[in-house]
């Protein structure tokens, strides 16, 4: 049996923390792959798991992270074979499944996509679940008639993980972007990623009619909660809404109205019961169309020991873009 660092999460003491410590890894079983980590990342989830701000975990102690890219080392899969470079992300990683932050990661070969020709797999962890996320936002809106012809794109928590990449993939596609975000003092930052607006959420007035002036021919919502709600209300005639969090609150204040007199639709994104064939296709966009040009200025790298800060960091908003984890 190998042995590796790994960064666990434990629930002792009346409390919620992770530490690292040395882990031992069992060889893959039938139908697994034993990854050798280079990266993994952190999104909002690994925060609330790690802290316990957000009841994420099912059995501690737990490795975090839902993220990992690296090589396969071992595998009991014929799908795969040492050497090969691959992703795992979502599915149960860092939830009920010791995920990424480790420098081994034994995963059902079910849940591994084959790393795409056009990423390194730094970029992969840069993207990560919030890239893959924007990306499978950007192909469900597309689906359902988003064209950058159509009107301005709202994105809101535009500093975050998932806001940020989506801006620069919007751009790049040719979107007009209105950023909206609590962080007026990144506008530098958002207008590089390729915003032409912004709006500070501290100062925008959301109404409170059912139907609001209309402004927006697609949206991208991180927040949920009374955003979410004005977002609805203040969308153009078949405007599209792509829903994928909720920092913002659980809650949905609206109307039918938008519904039924603009014909607005909201749709859900969960990444982490997305069809492998779909996946397979969200990645290869991320590699091709979907990859954002600005990965090195959203991305940050940091180190297993500096997990704990960061997530604290992340959980009081004081964070922009993305973190990845060098493993390895």
């Amino acid at each position: 049996m190998m042995t590796c660092k790994a960064y666990r999460i434990f629930n002792e003491n009346n409390g919620i923390a992770g530490r690292i410590e040395e882990w031992p890894v069992p060889p893959p079983g039938p139908g697994e792959v034993l990854i050798k980590t280079a990266f993994s990342s952190v999104n909002f989830k690994d925060a609330l798991a790690a802290t316990g701000a957000g009841k994420i975990i099912r059995n501690f102690p737990l490795v975090g992270g839902i993220d990992a890219a690296g090589s396969v080392l071992q595998s009991a899969d014929a799908r795969f074979k040492a050497g090969d470079e691959v992703i795992c992300t979502s599915y149960d990683m860092g939830v009920g499944h010791d995920g990424g932050y480790a420098g081994l990661c034994r995963v059902p070969a079910e849940w591994v996509v084959p790393l795409p020709r056009g990423l390194t797999l730094f970029e992969a962890m840069a993207l990560g679940t919030a890239g893959y996320t924007a990306a499978l936002a950007v192909e469900l809106l597309e689906l359902n008639g988003m064209a950058p012809g159509n009107g301005r794109v709202l994105v809101n928590g535009a500093t975050g993980g998932v806001g940020s990449l989506a801006i620069a993939m919007l751009a790049g596609k040719g979107y007009a972007v209105t950023a909206l975000t609590g962080k007026p003092a990144e506008q530098d930052f958002l207008r590089r990623l390729g915003a032409v607006d912004l709006l500070d959420r501290n100062t925008v007035d959301y109404g409170s009619r059912p139907l609001e002036k209309a402004l927006w021919a697609a949206a991208f919502d991180s927040v949920g909660g009374d955003q979410l709600g004005w977002l609805t209300r203040t969308m153009q005639t078949s405007g599209v809404i792509a829903s994928f969090g909720n920092a913002g609150g659980i809650e949905l204040k609206t109307s039918v109205l938008p519904f039924i007199l603009r014909g607005v639709r909201l749709i859900g994104v969960d990444s982490v019961a997305t069809p492998m064939a779909l996946r397979r296709r969200i990645w290869d966009r991320l590699a091709g169309d979907l990859k954002p040009r600005h990965l090195e200025s959203i991305a940050q790298v940091i180190g297993l020991d500096d997990l704990g800060s960061y997530f604290q960091r992340m959980l009081k908003g004081e964070i922009r873009g993305r973190a990845v984890v060098r493993i390895q």
